[in-house]
């Protein structure tokens, strides 16, 4: 995994130590975990100098340091490969399993069993599902075409496909429905919300013989399952919508993972940007 980022926001009289204690990380980190780092020379500067924490704090100054892994459940699901060439790897992710690094999850993430099977740091994401997502995701190998690919994703010149299931009746007519409004997500808040003002979520959603296939046409967080609960057919064990559930939550925490999230990216489409090739890629984890 690559080092902890941490842009030290407090200056003037306060030191390189209390500006990083003053950071949601460095407080994780603790005066005698980041005490051991210094001493040894592993918390640096963007040159990779060491940064004694005794030094003056300069705002938006950023420093470099490991943090210790936290204890994780391990996620007892493989990580399919779907295809492998010398710029991308393309996996089909199971359920629970988060695509990069982030708070608790850190070794049980895609983009650590990838670096770890492919023995190569420069293995990227780019793009992501979140953690309770199944389905297709796409890596670079080489960081010469990353911008390329993740500007692909950027500019929404992607076709992405989901497949979802709902324990709700549906009333929604067979060709489908648009859903166009605007979702925001505020800091603090575990789900997003729905509220006034210009469109900037869309989504197709159409029944079919299992369940629904979605089609996103914008990127907000959460976007799918806000627009499924919204249509009255929430998407099957969601612990966030209509209702969050800590109950539904905290399972997989507890080893259960018997009430995966019904929710699958099926398929990525698009013209690749560095060979001009129409590439597809298809998940296997649809129920």
């Amino acid at each position: 995994m690559d080092a902890t980022r941490v842009v030290l926001r407090a200056d003037g009289d306060l030191t390189v130590g209390e500006a990083l204690l003053a950071s949601p990380v460095g407080a994780e980190v603790g005066a005698p975990g980041l005490a051991s780092r210094a001493d040894a020379g592993e918390i640096v500067d963007l040159d990779g100098l060491p940064v004694r924490l005794d030094a003056p704090s300069r705002r938006n100054a950023a420093v470099f340091f490991y943090r210790d892994l936290p204890r994780e459940v391990p996620i007892p699901f493989d990580l399919e490969i779907l295809h492998v060439d010398d710029d991308l790897v393309v996996v089909d992710k199971p359920h629970f399993l988060a695509t990069m690094p982030r708070g608790r999850h850190v070794v049980e993430t895609a983009l650590v069993r990838l670096r770890r099977q492919f023995d190569d740091d420069e293995i990227a994401p780019a793009h992501r599902l979140d953690r309770l997502t199944a389905g297709v995701v796409m890596f670079t190998r080489r960081p010469q075409v990353r911008a390329a690919y993740q500007e692909m994703f950027a500019s929404r010149s992607v076709t992405k496909t989901y497949w979802a299931a709902s324990a709700a009746e549906t009333t929604l007519p067979a060709a489908g429905v648009r859903v166009a409004n605007r979702i925001e997500k505020r800091a603090g808040d575990l789900r997003a919300a729905v509220v006034p003002g210009p469109v900037n979520a869309i989504s197709t959603i159409t029944p079919v013989d299992d369940g629904f296939t979605l089609m996103p046409h914008t990127g907000r967080t959460h976007q799918l399952r806000v627009h499924m609960a919204g249509l009255g057919v929430p998407i099957e064990h969601d612990p966030l919508y209509p209702d969050v559930r800590p109950d539904l939550a905290e399972l997989p925490d507890l080893g259960d993972f018997s009430r995966p999230l019904q929710l699958v990216a099926t398929s990525l489409e698009f013209v690749d940007p560095i060979t001009g090739e129409r590439r597809r890629f298809v998940s296997h984890r649809r129920r």
